[in-house]
């Protein structure tokens, strides 16, 4: 079920900083009290493969989104002890040795249950014993928050596939777009292109000035 639109769960996780520090974070707590706008993003586990490019990717991106007002956050199930230890693996050797943005500790998969994402089946035999299925890890969900905490976007991929970082600035600029001028952003818009009044007319207007 999509969660677009609706509030951020209001619920506070452990996470680490890359300092080594143990956090609480709540998400809606940092969009809300902050008036900031958040990219949260899941990955499926620490010390794997198409995971610490992703995360490279984002903090490469770190100052973009800074501009915007964006707070970036990472998130999995591991532990602040194995996130500490990926911090200080240098990049070289498949760590994430410079990534300086928070990263959750949903080790109880509090949160993650809740949104969803977790690759976990559960099944029962004639007996009514349960079966258990899955990795019980995250798929990598990544989630645009508002400034009044509500999911603007949304999305999930499966696990062996990475992220478009540019893909979420983007959004964030479509949406800021709307939230300034009031204005639709039409399919592949990018900042400084035309957008479009919410009516009719407007829509056959741009459909005629931009046709092939």
């Amino acid at each position: 079920m999509s969660l677009v639109g609706k509030k951020f769960p209001n619920i506070a996780i452990d996470a680490m900083s890359e300092m080594g520090d143990d956090l609480k974070i709540n998400i809606f707590e940092e969009a809300t009290k902050n008036e900031q706008k958040v990219l949260l993003f899941w990955y499926p586990k620490d010390f794997t493969f198409v995971c610490p490019t992703e995360l490279h990717a984002f903090q490469e991106a770190l100052g973009e989104f800074e501009k915007r007002n964006t707070k970036v956050i990472g998130a999995s199930c591991d532990t602040n002890e194995v996130h500490f230890a990926w911090l200080n693996t240098p990049k070289d050797n498949g760590g994430i040795e410079g990534v300086t943005y928070p990263i959750l500790a949903d080790t109880h998969r509090q949160l993650a249950n809740i949104l969803g994402i977790v690759d976990q089946d559960f099944d029962y035999d004639e007996e009514g014993n349960e079966s258990f299925t899955g990795s019980n890890v995250t798929y990598r969900a990544t989630y645009l928050i508002d400034e009044t905490g509500k999911i603007f976007h949304e999305a999930v991929n499966d696990m062996p596939l990475g992220r478009n970082v540019k893909e979420f600035l983007r959004l964030i600029d479509a949406y800021t777009h709307v939230q300034k001028h009031g204005e639709v952003c039409p399919a592949n818009w990018e900042e400084g292109k035309d957008a479009m009044k919410a009516n009719r007319e407007s829509t056959a207007e741009y459909l005629a000035s931009h046709s092939n």
